[in-house]
């Protein structure tokens, strides 16, 4: 072996290069396999939902149903994040927070094209449903302008490795974000299932 050559592969070896570059990108590969692995499971719980829980063919109430399957996907992340913080499985934790907040990206996409194409969709209740509905609604629509910021900082701060920083807002952030997600499914139950609007 050439004498540079055996000088370059003992500075790899001091810095933790040396080795198979394939068992590398293998390695890499099967990182991104598991970070990627809940948000493909989001991706199909989707298509899935919107096929068994819209009450009405056609592009509207299927992309409704999407919206509503994103808002619930987003709950179950957040809860499980939830468990497994808090039996130290940081790394599931992790996965599951960021794929949250890929999963409620996802959504706020899906929601404002979807308004674009058919604008307001109004509330058919009457009496004591009326009242109900529209304190959900005006509850849930604050609180997720309100958590568009607040998860941006508390992912920050983790990323950061800010932990305590990080504990601190994520007492606030993840009540917030799993009302704003789990209110978000019982409006679209409200408005497209229970008081649909009529089609004609």
């Amino acid at each position: 072996m050439a004498p540079h050559a055996a000088q370059a592969k003992r500075e790899r070896r001091n810095h933790g290069l040396d080795g198979d570059a394939e068992n590398v990108h293998a390695g890499s590969a099967k990182g991104g396999r598991a970070i990627l692995r809940p948000i493909q499971i989001a991706s199909a719980g989707s298509e899935v939902a919107c096929g068994c829980f819209s009450p009405y063919p056609g592009p509207m109430f299927d992309q409704a149903a999407l919206n509503a399957s994103l808002n619930g996907l987003s709950a179950v992340f957040l809860s499980s994040g939830y468990v497994l913080i808090r039996r130290r499985r940081i790394a599931a934790h992790k996965v599951c927070m960021i794929s949250a907040f890929s999963v409620s990206t996802a959504f706020l996409v899906s929601y404002v094209v979807y308004h674009l194409r058919v604008g307001a969709v109004h509330f058919q209740g009457q009496g004591w449903i009326r009242p109900v509905y529209f304190a959900l609604l005006l509850t849930h629509t604050i609180l997720a302008v309100v958590i568009v910021p607040l998860a941006i900082i508390t992912l920050r701060r983790a990323w950061k490795g800010q932990f305590e920083r990080h504990r601190g807002i994520a007492r606030w952030t993840l009540p917030l974000w799993f009302y704003v997600s789990v209110t978000g499914v019982i409006i679209y139950v409200l408005l497209y299932h229970l008081y649909a609007p009529r089609i004609g």
